[in-house]
């Protein structure tokens, strides 16, 4: 959206938007351009009155503001005078079946409300499926003997810059169920970042996996051959940074997800490849409206991966050429910067939970990204880029600063404490939850410390260490017994709170204790 000049909107007759939440319900920032443009005071009620437009939103209503910024898009479009032709879709990542659960019915109806609109001629009117499979999106040719071997796109793109591993470090308990990282990354350029902004890394899978994945798929013998690649169908996405001469084995090294769990798009293009009479007729199923809870069951809700599935139909033999089309992108993560820039001039610091855990199957289960940082040793080199967050901090130094971060929440906190330490500000609190004082209270030397030198007020929750059966403390709980603190700060000095970190009841009770100190010591309802 941000390749696209908005402008333009004034001339297209009919538009259909597909936005993604980010933040707390904020819009994407490619669409800020956009947005900035459409909430302009001046522009006329009747601006959009010649348009079509539909929206689709993609978010988890994990989180409270779901599809936030496609209800207010949508709201806007039709407040500029835009006619809305289908009733807004809200895909939902907690969905049984992922977004497509929403996605693939909504498609069917705005198809249907399309063609009422813009009937095709009466020759085309069958709905039918091509009996052929559809074209790749990419097209491949042979290595010439005098090809050159271009640098990696990564290596040379500008928004990226080249460190080396200076600290992996273990903060929890080597007995404890959860192994949390510190990790120190050293730069030889400058670099700038402020409080809340996040690391982008470019994981690579393990090679002992890329292995056996290349032997379950028969490409053994020919994993190292190197052959061109070239994206020809343009309206279909492509990984970005990958070369335009690369092997199997450097694509599911670094671009391609083999152990993402496949969507219904995925079948759809396997029937085609799978030329065994039975695995033919089961993906017939999975693809079929009536199939689609046996999908969920077979694939979402046990998380089987691609790897897997292909694993099982044998007979399915995948065209080079098609394995951007069958595999997602290996996309890079995003992490919360863990420190200040200007106590750490050219490092970044992060705090990271590596992922592992078992499947309804009891079939074990790593993060692409945690296993590959886990794996790096002092001295390792990568690519880390750097992308804003949304932390604004007050420029008055007489403004307090209350940061909510239990767990690894915690690490976009210790970047806004850091600054403000440096800052020589002393009304920063803290509110951290943990579970335990001893085994997972990350940067607890760091916060005392910071307390006893009064630059830091720093109030902990750690929920499993009451007596047994005893009720549980949180960090809304702290904030509910310093509700006179919590007004002074928030409500008479006219403080900033930042909340960071799980996406589940937190917020809410952390906002309903805000709530409840604001009726009861400030007298406000």
């Amino acid at each position: 959206m941000d390749a696209y000049p908005p402008e333009a909107l004034i001339s297209e007759h009919l538009v259909i938007f597909v936005i993604s939440t980010t933040g707390w319900g904020t819009e994407p920032r490619a669409m800020t351009s956009l947005w900035n443009m459409l909430l302009r005071s001046d522009l006329p009620d009747d601006l959009f009155e010649d348009m079509f437009f539909c929206v689709f939103g993609l978010g988890d209503t994990a989180y409270e503001k779901f599809c936030w910024p496609a209800k207010k898009l949508s709201r806007r479009m039709k407040s500029l005078g835009g006619y809305e032709i289908c009733t807004r879709g809200e895909g939902d990542e907690q969905h049984p079946l992922g977004i497509d659960g929403v996605l693939d019915p909504w498609v069917e109806h705005l198809l249907e409300v399309l063609l009422q609109h813009y009937p095709l001629p009466l020759a085309q009117e069958q709905d039918t499926i091509p009996a052929d499979r559809p074209p790749p999106r990419v097209s491949i040719g042979d290595v010439t003997s005098d090809a050159i071997l271009n640098p990696y796109p990564l290596d040379e793109d500008e928004k990226y810059h080249t460190t080396s591993v200076k600290c992996n470090k273990r903060t929890t308990a080597e007995d404890w169920f959860q192994d949390v990282r510190h990790f120190e990354f050293s730069f030889k350029e400058d670099i700038k970042y402020n409080p809340g902004d996040v690391a982008v890394v470019h994981p690579f899978a393990a090679v002992s996996e890329v292995d056996l994945f290349l032997v379950t798929m028969g490409w053994e013998n020919l994993a190292d051959d190197m052959f061109t690649v070239e994206h020809t169908m343009l309206d279909q996405t492509f990984p970005d940074h990958v070369p335009n001469i690369v092997s199997l084995r450097i694509l599911f090294t670094r671009y391609l997800d083999f152990n993402a769990v496949p969507r219904r798009s995925f079948f759809q293009l396997l029937r085609y490849f799978a030329t065994d009479e039975l695995e033919r007729e089961k993906l017939d199923e999975f693809i079929s409206i009536e199939g689609a809870d046996e999908m969920y069951d077979y694939c979402q809700r046990v998380k089987r991966t691609i790897w897997e599935v292909l694993s099982e139909f044998r007979s399915a033999r995948i065209p080079r050429e098609y394995v951007f089309d069958l595999f997602p992108p290996l996309r890079p993560r995003e992490f919360s910067i863990a420190s200040s820039i200007e106590l750490h001039p050219r490092e970044i610091h992060l705090c990271v939970a590596i992922v592992r855990y078992r499947t309804k199957l009891k079939i074990p289960r790593k993060g692409v990204c945690t296993s590959y940082l886990s794996g790096l040793q002092l001295g390792d080199t990568l690519r880390i880029g750097i992308r804003k967050g949304f932390i604004s901090l007050p420029t008055d130094a007489n403004t307090p600063v209350v940061c909510v971060g239990p767990g690894t929440g915690v690490a976009p906190m210790r970047a806004v404490i850091e600054q403000r330490v440096y800052a020589g500000y002393n009304n920063t609190t803290l509110y951290f939850g943990c579970r335990s004082a001893n085994k997972d209270q990350h940067y607890r030397s760091e916060w005392e410390a910071y307390a006893e030198e009064q630059s830091l007020r720093y109030r902990v929750a750690c929920s499993r260490d009451g007596p047994e059966g005893s009720r549980r403390t949180y960090v809304q709980d702290l904030m509910e017994k310093d509700a006179q603190d919590i007004w002074k700060m928030l409500g008479q000095q006219r403080g900033i709170l930042i909340i960071s970190g799980s996406s589940n009841k937190m917020p809410a009770a952390v906002r309903e204790a805000v709530r409840c100190a604001v009726e009861t010591m400030g007298g406000r309802s």
